[in-house]
């Protein structure tokens, strides 16, 4: 009993000091497999068979069918007879709204977003790393551009880290070993495309580490970003980033403008869950 509860003080120091979850428990794979299959629905996503799902998750055919079964059975997800495929469960929607209700960061940085994004007619986003993705917790989009007009950026996008100044900047905050890991994963999924991206990803991270912002092109021509990553009162680690058009003659000066502006809108963000903290 003693030495369980030892290796569970260790675990947990381990955790607190390199960032990393560390138990020395095994976790459920299946349970692991069932998530993975729920994180396969994305925006535009209506719904999915058992075949999609396996394409999707790299899971067998047989597995999935399992899965989808029990995730039916226990409420999140639902057969379309029609459609002979699966969809969401509304309780998908309870659990986001729990999410909300839960962390009210959001909340509290959307105002100050809000105001930056009117007065220059820039997009501001807040998002936070799953996986090798980042999700938006809020956006707030006033740039004039097409591509801001048209693309749907709302709480729950997703982007890939290694390609925007939101992701690389969360990636430089990180912990060293965790970091190398996500870039192993970012290394494995990109392929054959990893080591020309590799120098510009490393680059940015240098810079977010050195000037506490990077800068990325997500949309080459249409948008450049600038972005910064803090730690919050609740210990959790946020993106913020700020978008605006392209302009190859003034890049430089836009770059160093809205850094400036990122660099404020941090203090007064995380000013304002301190005040709501002592509240």
């Amino acid at each position: 009993m003693a030495e369980t509860a030892r290796e569970q003080a260790s675990t947990r120091r381990l955790t607190h000091q390199t960032g990393r979850f560390t138990r020395d428990t095994a976790g459920s794979q299946s349970l692991e497999r069932g998530l993975l299959l729920l994180r396969a629905f994305r925006i535009g996503t209506t719904s999915l068979t058992n075949a999609e799902l396996a394409a999707r998750t790299g899971l067998p055919r047989p597995t999935v069918s399992r899965l989808t079964r029990s995730l039916v059975d226990a409420g999140f997800l639902r057969y379309d007879v029609n459609e002979r495929a699966y969809r969401l469960a509304p309780v998908v929607l309870s659990l986001a709204d729990a999410f909300r209700h839960a962390n009210g960061a959001a909340d509290i940085a959307l105002p100050l977003m809000r105001k930056v994004a009117e007065a220059d007619k820039v997009n501001v986003g807040l998002a936070v790393g799953d996986q090798l993705e980042m999700v938006y917790l809020a956006s707030i989009r006033h740039s004039r551009d097409s591509v801001s007009r048209t693309r749907r950026v709302v709480p729950g996008s997703r982007v890939p880290m290694e390609l925007t100044a939101i992701g690389l900047s969360w990636l430089g905050a990180l912990p060293p070993g965790v970091r190398e890991d996500m870039l192993a994963g970012i290394a494995a999924r990109q392929g054959e495309a990893w080591p020309a991206m590799r120098t510009r990803v490393l680059r940015a991270i240098a810079q977010s580490q050195q000037r506490g912002f990077c800068t990325a092109a997500y949309q080459p021509g249409h948008l450049l970003a600038v972005g910064a990553a803090f730690w919050g009162p609740d210990q959790q680690l946020y993106g913020l980033n700020i978008s605006f058009p392209y302009s190859a003659s003034e890049r430089g000066r836009d770059n160093a403008r809205y850094a400036a502006k990122l660099e404020r809108l941090v203090d007064d963000i995380q000013a304002a869950w301190q005040r709501a903290g002592a509240g």
